[in-house]
């Protein structure tokens, strides 16, 4: 008996040692790689996204309806700050035709706010030492016809590359089948069309850049761009309602927000040019944005070395205040105030995702009527205190729509 009771002893310890050194482990692992969500990770997520409806701040509100009706916009709003929600409103239709209503967790299109990811995955394979910012583009691809061309100026707009939107509309015969990034690179290689300007002599901002981007981080990871930037920033975002959407997988992108040009009778309906990715293609709601902010904050996806390179202006500042760093728009204020945000605008969707790193700001418009009614936001920043975020604003011209801003 007493054999049998000591046996029995000794598994209960040895098991409790196991248990102990597993959390050890986990702990360790943990604590070694921020990625790994644990359950207090994802009980913070969601206390991230409490909103109570009835202590909206007014003052917002009030904006968002008058912003609605006398400018037109239509889209989900979203405000935080403090890791606090002060405001959110799903205003509008999710599409006309069938009048179907916005729902606050309804998934839109991002447009070119997809560049942030991409930048962002660039920058972690650049941590992984999987690449770095001075390899040349023909590292990967041999045969791009352009020289000189590195990672580092695509990120920051200053590879010279003509835009492939508008150089394969003439050259992509058939318009029913959808392009792949491969399918574009080939036709680079293929035509040899004319850069815009030599390499890093100037900024021009053009969506070939980052879907030659997405090319480079399909070559290093042996993956596509959906399964690398899936596993590598939503999941450690706790992002599950983000997706990457390509017509080259899907013949109807699975997402009930349409987007809309202009006047309601104009919806659009994604064709080849929805295929290609990283410079557009992410789908995305209004509280996975803001647990991305929380992600890149508490560095779960990068180091705060990358961040600071990736928020650092890598152009002349247009206004001393507005530039572009690797894949986000940046504005630097007085006293090391820096705001990092990106404009959207891509078949029939417009949007504005605004960072306050300095104040803990978040400020999110998007849109799915294309029109002017985010140029009429001035009125929202000074209430936030946060810089106007339209570049006329500082030299008294006006913004054009669609000036270097998509």
């Amino acid at each position: 008996m007493l054999i049998l009771m000591f046996k029995k002893f000794f598994s209960f310890l040895l098991l409790f040692a196991l248990f102990f050194v597993a959390c050890f482990s986990n702990s360790d692992q943990k604590k070694s790689d921020p990625k790994i969500l644990t359950v207090a990770d994802k009980k913070a997520d969601s206390l991230l996204l409490v909103y109570n409806p009835k202590k909206e701040d007014k003052f917002i509100a009030d904006f968002v309806s008058n912003l609605h009706k006398k400018s037109g916009f239509n889209g989900n709003v979203l405000v935080a700050k403090n890791g606090k929600i002060i405001y959110e409103k799903a205003i509008g239709w999710a599409d006309y035709l069938h009048r179907d209503s916005l729902k606050i967790n309804s998934e839109f299109e991002l447009a070119s706010v997809t560049k942030t990811f991409t930048g962002v995955a660039i920058m972690q394979l650049v941590e992984a030492k999987k690449l770095n910012l001075n390899d040349n583009v023909k590292k990967f691809y041999p045969n791009f016809p352009y020289d000189g061309i590195t990672v580092k100026l695509l990120l920051s707009h200053r590879s010279g590359m003509m835009n492939y939107v508008y150089f394969t509309d003439g050259i992509w015969k058939d318009k029913k089948k959808p392009m792949s990034n491969v399918d574009v690179m080939n036709l680079i290689a293929q035509y040899k069309p004319a850069a815009y300007a030599k390499p890093d002599t100037r900024f021009h901002y053009n969506n070939s850049n980052f879907m030659v981007l997405a090319a480079i981080i399909e070559k290093v990871t042996g993956g596509t761009y959906a399964k690398y930037v899936s596993e590598h920033i939503f999941k450690p975002s706790g992002m599950k309602n983000t997706h990457v959407y390509s017509t080259t997988q899907f013949k109807k992108i699975p997402v009930d927000v349409v987007g809309h040009d202009r006047i309601w009778k104009y919806s659009v309906v994604q064709n080849f040019l929805d295929g290609p990715v990283g410079d557009k293609g992410i789908y995305s709601t209004l509280h996975d944005l803001v647990l991305y902010d929380h992600a890149l904050k508490t560095g779960r996806l990068l180091s705060q070395q990358s961040l600071d390179s990736a928020y650092k202006g890598h152009n002349k500042a247009i206004n001393g205040h507005f530039n572009y760093g690797y894949g986000w728009r940046i504005f630097d204020g007085d006293k090391g105030r820096k705001v990092v945000y990106h404009t959207g605008w891509w078949h029939g969707f417009r949007h504005i995702y605004v960072r306050d790193i300095h104040k803990d700001i978040v400020i999110i418009f998007l849109g799915n009527l294309t029109n002017a009614s985010l140029m009429h936001l001035d009125g929202l920043y000074k209430y936030l205190d946060v810089p106007v975020i339209r570049k006329g604003a500082y030299s008294g011209n006006g913004s054009l729509p669609g000036s270097d801003e998509d």
